[in-house]
């Protein structure tokens, strides 16, 4: 990263938010192996390193991002006026939301200290991406799966928000974000259906259509600990989007690498904690064997997702002007 983008000034300019969805991807890879240590007896040093590499790297794209806020204040602020890009800057507070969900079991105060920011700041963004929608027409075409990602951060916040805060708090991002992922899904399903079809390098974000009901899984149970009617719902429909986009995968393996890519990691890694944490609780012996393949298949993806990412960078292929 640093060859690629710190050493050329001018590309400094052009560092893009979306570069924070490399620490949601690698967030969720380690929460994945934290659990599958837990509930499946997988090594622990596997979650331990990969801890300790994401949060070097959450603070590494900060500093960059940060740098380019004080160097290119302009250049940010119109990512932050952008219709598509907007929506990537609530991947700052979700990475640091994950990350307190990382430290929760490891050390609670280091958890605290990226939980409470990380709180504070998507309550931010949450009102102000809301409103931007409201107070700018909006194309059909800017409408994309990214859209997402502002909501399923509520849907996080009571994940490592249990102890931190009280139950009114947990469950009021948790009823925002599940009205809003129904409200957005019904918009996102018009425009992929009825108008012009995603830009490729969009279509990776179709993967975030996972995440909402995966995490909304994982936050009911930590919130309520009751396997009811709708916590099965909401695994259900997770396992539903996620054999969908297995069913087209044609769509998506002769994309062009863009950052967006990162869109494959986090929601798979979610799915596959939901699947664990069902399994743990049902003992069922399909959903084992689906946990284990979905572990098999995320560490895969994320491998050619990293591999991919470094080679683009050795090229100065990231960080350019598009």
């Amino acid at each position: 990263m640093e060859k690629s983008c710190a050493n050329d000034q001018s590309r400094l300019k052009f560092f893009p938010i979306m570069m924070f969805a490399i620490v949601m991807g690698m967030s969720g890879l380690t929460i994945m192996y934290q659990k599958a240590a837990l509930w499946l007896q997988f090594p622990s040093f596997i979650g331990s390193v990969l801890m300790v590499i994401t949060t070097a790297i959450f603070f590494i794209i900060a500093f960059f991002y940060i740098s380019k806020y004080f160097k290119y204040p302009e250049a940010v602020k119109k990512e932050f006026g952008h219709p598509v890009r907007i929506n990537f800057f609530a991947a700052v507070s979700i990475s640091m939301l994950m990350l307190a969900i990382i430290y929760k079991e490891v050390n609670p105060v280091i958890s605290a200290l990226f939980w409470y920011p990380g709180t504070v700041l998507h309550f931010y963004l949450t009102m102000y991406t809301i409103s931007f929608w409201i107070n700018h027409n909006q194309e059909v075409d800017h409408s994309n799966p990214a859209w997402f990602i502002p909501i399923v951060g509520n849907v996080l916040v009571p994940i490592a928000g249990v102890g931190f805060a009280n139950d009114g708090v947990l469950i009021y991002f948790f009823s925002s974000g599940i009205f809003f992922w129904l409200a957005l899904f019904a918009v996102l399903l018009n425009r992929i259906i009825f108008h012009n079809q995603l830009a490729s390098k969009f279509m990776p974000t179709m993967f975030i259509l996972i995440a909402p009901p995966a995490v909304g899984f994982i936050a009911y149970i930590k919130m309520f600990e009751s396997f009811d009617l709708f916590a099965n719902i909401l695994f259900n429909l997770g396992l539903f989007f996620t054999l969908l986009i297995a069913f087209m995968y044609k769509n998506f393996v002769k994309i062009k690498f863009f950052i967006s890519w990162w869109a494959f990691v986090f929601p798979l890694a979610a799915m596959t904690i939901s699947t664990m944490l069902m399994q743990h609780h049902t003992k069922d012996s399909a959903l084992l064997i689906l946990s284990y393949l979905m572990i098999a298949i995320t560490t895969i993806i994320i491998s050619i997702v990293i591999y991919q990412t470094l080679l683009h960078m050795k090229r100065g292929e990231i960080c350019v002007q598009e």
